[in-house]
């Protein structure tokens, strides 16, 4: 009986070290699958799309036009713009240049007026106080004559200090708000430039057109993605490194990528891998991963011959002992 159990002992052990070597020949085959970076562009005017210039699943270059909205409102308050910037620039020459011989002659005429019936109404206001004293004028008479006196005085006075601010010529600090006033409508201008060309939506790098999420006559609101682009010349492979590897696994590591499709492998070189761990996703467990926590790393194409399909599952293999090449 002893004998049996020896046995069996034995057998089992052999089948330990079996197994124990299939471990370590798939300890450096990790799974996941290819995927590109998503970059959502997003709308920053609520206006209508008149235009779609790509297709889903088109490949773009970066700066190719995506879509274009409406640009009828802010063309009008670009004019606008256009003509305050105008009409500050010329109060500043005007200023520059100072009063015109015409505007000088005109004040003058001015204050000669203003003198002319300041005399009249002090005759007046002298001519109905004598009256009143003789009781031969009501004292209405007077007060109106007195106020008129007052009244052409103030004018006098008004126009002479407008003769005195055209002869002693523009100020500093007129022309320093004439210049400040024509810089805050060069910004406003400026910045509604920037706002016309957000009308236009560009690719931001190379990629592939994902969706787009508006037919030509609908509104986005601010804020809202217009586009889904996969950017990148080349898909990634995303896997999940064992615990046990991520020691060993860092920017750089070699590995070869198994894309279920292709016959054979793709040289890849890990470019990140993920600085806190994760549960490893049901769908990226292996027989023996299982309950083990794993590291999200992402391992770059290197000789593909075309842009692979996202979603597709793969196998990487490390080549923990070839020494990789670090990344720029």
């Amino acid at each position: 009986m002893s004998q049996k159990i020896t046995i069996a002992l034995a057998a089992m052990l052999f089948v330990s070290m079996l197994t124990a070597c299939d471990r370590g020949d798939d300890a450096r085959r990790i799974v996941g699958q290819l995927e590109s970076d998503r970059v959502e562009i997003t709308a920053e005017v609520s206006e209508p799309i008149i235009e779609r210039a790509v297709i889903e699943g088109q490949k773009v270059e970066r700066g190719q036009l995506l879509t274009q909205q409406d640009t009828s409102r802010i063309e009008t308050a670009i004019s606008e713009a256009e003509a305050y910037e105008l009409q500050t620039r010329a109060r500043l020459d005007e200023l520059i240049r100072g009063p015109r011989k015409e505007e000088i002659l005109a004040a003058q005429a001015n204050v000669r007026g203003g003198q002319d019936d300041l005399e009249f109404w002090e005759t007046e206001l002298v001519r109905a106080r004598d009256l009143l004293a003789r009781e031969m004028a009501s004292e209405q008479l007077y007060n109106r004559a007195k106020a008129g006196r007052d009244t052409a005085r103030a004018s006098l006075e008004n126009f002479a200090a407008q003769l005195e601010a055209l002869l002693s010529g523009t100020t500093t600090e007129e022309l320093r708000q004439a210049e400040e006033s024509v810089k805050q409508a060069a910004a406003r201008l400026a910045s509604l430039h920037i706002d016309l060309e957000r009308h236009s939506t560009f690719a931001p790098s190379e990629g592939v057109v994902d969706s787009l999420l508006f037919e030509v006559g609908e509104r986005p609101a601010p804020g809202q993605p217009m586009a889904i682009l996969l950017s990148g010349a080349q898909v990634y492979a995303h896997v999940y490194v064992p615990e046990s590897l991520r020691v060993h696994v860092g920017p750089g590591t070699n590995a070869l990528v198994f894309v279920d499709g292709l016959d054979q492998p793709l040289a890849g070189r890990v470019r990140w891998v993920a600085s806190e761990s994760a549960f490893t996703p049901y769908f990226a467990l292996t027989e023996h991963d299982r309950g083990r926590l794993s590291f999200v790393a992402k391992v770059d194409i290197l000789d593909s011959d075309r842009r692979l399909p996202d979603g597709v599952p793969v196998d990487v293999e490390l080549l923990l002992d070839q020494a990789g090449t670090q990344r720029d």
